[in-house]
């Protein structure tokens, strides 16, 4: 490991600790307020904070990092900036699984899915139960929102650039709750979406929060430029949709322990992926098309899918097309705007996830 990937490392661990204590601050904060308020709202933030626990951090890593590379001085409210889109991405996870009616996250009972099993548990039937767990969700994640602006509040920087940041954070939700819509209507549609609308949708549901707002914000609280945010943006809109492709290719090929789900869920839910896209495309797809949505999908018809995945090319198309959005990211850091060290890791961080899509 060279000098730099070693400074790096040791920045990255101290930037990772510095919203680590933000987030740990909040909670305490809001569990002395809800208790107040009584034990069963006390209960709904230890839910929620449960659900905020751990993960990759990867939106606040990129505030960090854009923010340190760019010659920001106060990583202390870098840090609250970044822990604000980590509770953005709580916010957004844990309505996404109120949406697709998902009581699990990471293996274990998420929100909505500790609270349908409480009622379980206290004797409600099936649907009450279901129904007090969504509930739960909507209420912890409207939590996450409004902590997502409580948290950017804090931040100590001239009111143009709080304005500026603040901004940023509204277009991320913004154009996160419209690819959102998108993904709804796809899903009740009998017919596959275009390619265009997949990507379109992929770069206003992911890219937008997940790349090119955290990297901004970094970078405006940094000070820099706007020649040099917008490089920044445009590098977040081709690595989302590259980082979205690659996701959803995992989601049926990956491996489960790494991924953390199973390889057949996209698929029961027909999902509408960049992959199934060209799939449908193909003559194969006639062989395939009643099992994909498939409530009744099984582990055998999974196994069956993924080959006719391969065989029929769409698997190593959603590969390519995945690394094609990685380059054209790549294009936009331009040297004379972007340093070295932050285009370096930038590279690193998306490719590495572009590896991963043939090391299974």
């Amino acid at each position: 490991m060279n000098q730099l990937n070693i400074d790096t490392a040791v920045h990255e661990d101290a930037d990772r600790e510095l919203v680590e204590d933000v987030l740990r601050n909040f909670f305490e904060e809001a569990k002395l307020r809800a208790v107040s308020v009584g034990a069963t709202y006390l209960g709904l933030w230890e839910a929620f904070e449960r659900a905020a626990a751990g993960g990759k951090r990867s939106r606040p890593r990129l505030v960090m990092l854009a923010y340190r590379e760019l010659g920001g001085t106060d990583p202390a409210a870098a840090a609250r900036i970044a822990a604000s889109f980590e509770l953005l991405h709580s916010a957004l996870i844990i309505h996404d699984d109120v949406i697709d009616r998902d009581f699990v996250r990471r293996g274990a009972p998420n929100v909505s899915g500790h609270y349908r099993a409480r009622a379980l548990r206290a004797g409600a039937g099936q649907e009450a139960a279901e129904h007090v767990g969504v509930s739960a969700g909507i209420l912890a994640g409207d939590l996450a929102l409004a902590g997502a602006y409580r948290l950017l509040r804090t931040v100590d920087a001239p009111s143009a650039v709080m304005l500026r940041l603040h901004e940023i954070l509204d277009d991320a939700i913004f154009s996160s709750v419209g690819g959102e819509v998108f993904d709804v209507e796809f899903s009740r549609s009998s017919t596959m979406p275009s390619l265009e609308d997949i990507t379109k949708t992929a770069h206003q549901k992911t890219s937008v929060y997940s790349f090119e707002a955290p990297l901004q914000a970094g970078a405006v609280l940094a000070g820099v430029g706007q020649a040099t945010v917008a490089a920044l943006k445009s590098f977040g809109h081709y690595a989302g949709i590259a980082y979205q492709v690659a996701d959803d290719v995992l989601g049926v090929f990956g491996n489960t322990t790494r991924t953390g789900k199973t390889t057949w869920g996209d698929l029961r839910e027909g999902k509408r992926t960049a992959m199934l896209s060209y799939a449908a495309t193909r003559p194969e797809w006639s062989s395939i098309a009643s099992l994909i949505g498939s409530a009744d999908l099984s582990a055998a018809d999974a196994e069956y899918v993924r080959a006719v995945l391969v065989a029929c090319g769409a698997k190593d198309y959603a590969v390519n097309l995945a690394t094609e959005h990685a380059h054209c990211a790549l294009v936009h850091l331009e040297e004379q705007l972007v340093p070295f060290g932050l285009r370096n890791s930038l590279e690193h961080m998306l490719f590495s996830v572009i590896a991963g899509l043939t090391s299974d």
